[in-house]
């Protein structure tokens, strides 16, 4: 981990915002609650299909509404992408090239890719010019090419790349406009949710969401600006792209 000594002056400045979209989520709800509990931000704002205003990755003009919605309650210091797709009553995911299906594999990176995309494009911009400022998006281990041993998954693997290479791009021109201010992508581990329980492997360690919350934000506040364009685990270590 990239860490941060205690009491750096340039960790995140708690009389700003922070902010959560896909806060209906099991992991987006317990950031909030987290987030709300520990009283550090000045404002806590959780976006979801259900929220107000309302969003919807397949909306563009949904993300626009909610970053400026949350810039108007004060300085955007803090936020989080939890949004994220593998799969429902639809689809699931692929176990072998034959069940490749373009449709599927275009709702895949719709929302784990470009649906992300769009928040950054309306977030990013409204981030602080001066002072730490965190974007990170949740993404998956899964995602990583050189970590890939197992193969299948095509469209939520490859969405999820996509989604890095996203972040790592968009890093390099919020470092322009906002040195002080990072862009990362975070793995959250093998979380107890409804998007992995069909697939939590016996013996593998499962996190509550409430504990992937407090690690995740334990590494958001230890990265430093060296981070900024990177893929970390919950523990804070590097995931290979």
């Amino acid at each position: 981990m990239e860490a941060r000594s205690g009491g750096d002056p340039d960790s995140l400045p708690r009389s700003g915002v922070a902010v959560i979209f896909g806060a209906g989520g099991g992991i987006g709800s317990a950031l909030v609650a987290t987030l709300c509990s520990a009283s550090g931000f000045g404002q806590v704002v959780g976006f979801s299909r259900r929220s107000s205003p309302p969003i919807d990755l397949m909306d563009e003009a949904s993300l626009q509404r909610a970053a400026e919605f949350a810039a108007r309650t004060g300085e955007l210091r803090l936020v989080i992408d939890a949004t994220g797709f593998l799969h429902d009553d639809r689809q699931a995911p692929e176990k072998t090239w034959r069940q490749l299906d373009a449709g599927r594999l275009a709702r895949s990176f719709a929302l784990n890719a470009i649906g992300p995309a769009l928040i950054m494009k309306h977030v990013l911009p409204l981030l602080p010019r001066s002072g730490r400022a965190v974007f990170a998006t949740l993404s998956a281990r899964v995602g990583s090419i050189g970590d890939n041993r197992l193969g299948g998954w095509y469209a939520y693997r490859a969405s999820k790349a996509a989604l890095n290479q996203i972040v790592r791009t968009a890093a390099v021109e919020l470092a322009r406009r906002s040195p002080d201010a990072l862009c990362i992508a975070l793995h959250p581990g093998t979380v107890a949710t409804a998007l992995s329980a069909p697939f939590a492997a016996t013996g593998r360690d499962v996190l509550t969401p409430a504990e992937a919350a407090r690690h995740l934000l334990a590494v958001i506040e230890k990265l430093t600006i060296e981070a900024n364009g990177g893929f970390f685990d919950w523990r804070g270590q590097r995931v290979p792209w």
